[in-house]
């Protein structure tokens, strides 16, 4: 009975109990909140990310550390306090880490010409000379412009084409061109073997 008992108090103290940790996370001595800041527990790997309003709420244990990161600010580590209470509310201050980033010279060159220039006397590799040249090859630049399938914006044009055409032609009888009409052929063949062209008489006005 004796050992069962120590074993009871054992295993009591060694479970940690469940704690909701909740606060507000801000900057130095400014009381305004800092949104999107992530709060990560490594030993149960999840965490949270502050609100807009810099608040934020996540359950963990007593005796767990949470590592608190933001861009611009330095890293810090808060350890929840085994004292027994089931909910903890903190505030929790950043310092500012202020990162420089190194210098990016977008242009080089002071003028236009120079540019000009420059990029004229740019040699490039005979591979990619090659490339290029292939690339833009007319057959090749002729059989995609056949082949290309057409884009959105493209099709939106085509109908909008087409509802022009049909909208000017409403009022207009269709007009189609009889010399690619196979059947206005028959009927002109036709009438020239009876003789029609011969008997028809012309008036002049």
């Amino acid at each position: 009975m004796l050992v069962f008992l120590a074993l009871n108090a054992a295993m009591a103290q060694g479970k940690k109990e469940v704690v909701q940790l909740s606060g507000l996370v801000v900057a130095g001595d400014n009381d305004l909140g800092i949104p999107g800041v992530a709060l990560y527990l490594p030993k149960g790997g999840r965490g949270v990310v502050t609100n807009q309003y810099g608040y934020f709420s996540v359950p963990c244990l007593a005796g767990d550390s949470i590592v608190i990161s933001a861009m611009g600010f330095q890293k810090q580590y808060y350890k929840v306090p085994a004292d027994g209470r089931q909910s903890i509310s903190v505030i929790i201050y950043l310092k500012e880490d202020p990162y420089q980033l190194p210098t990016v010279e977008v242009m080089p060159y002071p003028t236009e010409e120079l540019f000009k220039e420059a990029f004229l006397a740019m040699k490039l590799p005979e591979e990619a000379q090659n490339q290029m040249k292939k690339n833009l090859d007319p057959r090749v630049m002729d059989k995609l412009r056949f082949e290309m399938p057409m884009d959105g914006s493209m099709n939106h044009t085509f109908f909008l084409n087409q509802q022009v055409a049909r909208i000017e032609s409403r009022s207009f009888s269709p007009q189609t061109t009889q010399l690619t009409n196979p059947f206005a052929w028959a009927r002109f063949i036709e009438a020239v073997r009876r003789g029609d062209l011969k008997k028809k008489k012309y008036k002049d006005e």
